[in-house]
């Protein structure tokens, strides 16, 4: 037993610093996590926390989520200093896709916004719209990068005072549709809106959150 454990500590440390040596830079979490992970050709790339202090005004946040070649992909979460959840959002080649939301006090659901991602390796992309003339139709249109998301979709405005939709806007492909006819507070539906998933979950967590890293740096 004595022998074969010999042999098994060199070659897991061995391919521990394989694994590190693979990195320009990163920190540890206190879990041992390797986080903010810079490879040789200086692209982040996996899980990052990434803390912006205050500024002239401005309230700092932390916010967490996973890099692919330099660019933010998939779900990222933004907290307050204070550890309390801001926002969620969803990432598409580095830019925004789908439905993001912010949340104030408390996680008070206070708007929805719906992004669409546009490829920014291509200078034209296609996609594919639903006809607002035609129920369950779509069309194909060509959309030119101008190296941002696009708006697309319901963007929802909610009282923080009740959670009912105050307003609501339609975008179709950046354009905003039907502007005298959005809907106002007055127009919508009373509605209570529940507390999101993402909120939820985040408050079964025990105390606030606070990521505490050590420096990795292998330069």
């Amino acid at each position: 037993m004595r022998r074969i454990l010999f042999y098994m500590i060199p070659a897991m440390l061995l391919s521990a610093s394989h694994a590190y040596s693979q990195w320009k830079s990163y920190i540890l979490s206190p879990k041992g996590d390797t986080l903010n992970c810079v490879d040789q050709n200086d692209k982040k790339q996996g899980r990052w926390v990434i803390h912006v202090d205050e500024l002239r005004g401005e309230p700092g946040y932390e916010e967490e989520g996973v890099f692919k070649n330099n660019r933010k992909e998939g779900l990222w979460r933004t907290y307050t200093l204070g550890g309390d959840i801001s926002g969620v959002e969803f990432y598409k080649w580095g830019l925004k896709e789908g439905v993001c939301q912010y949340f104030g006090m408390n996680g008070t659901l206070l708007r929805e916004e719906s992004w669409r991602a546009i490829n920014p390796d291509k200078e034209y992309d296609t996609l594919q719209v639903e006809d607002v003339d035609k129920l369950d139709s779509y069309k194909t249109v060509v959309v030119k990068n101008e190296g941002a998301a696009i708006k697309d979709g319901v963007w929802k405005y909610y009282d923080p005072a009740t959670g009912r939709v105050a307003r609501q806007e339609t975008y179709t492909v950046g354009k905003l549709e039907h502007p005298a006819a959005q809907q106002t507070a007055a127009a919508v539906a009373p509605k209570t809106v529940a507390k999101p998933k993402e909120v939820l979950e985040f408050e079964k967590k025990i105390g606030k959150k606070k990521v505490r890293v050590q420096d990795g740096s292998v330069y």
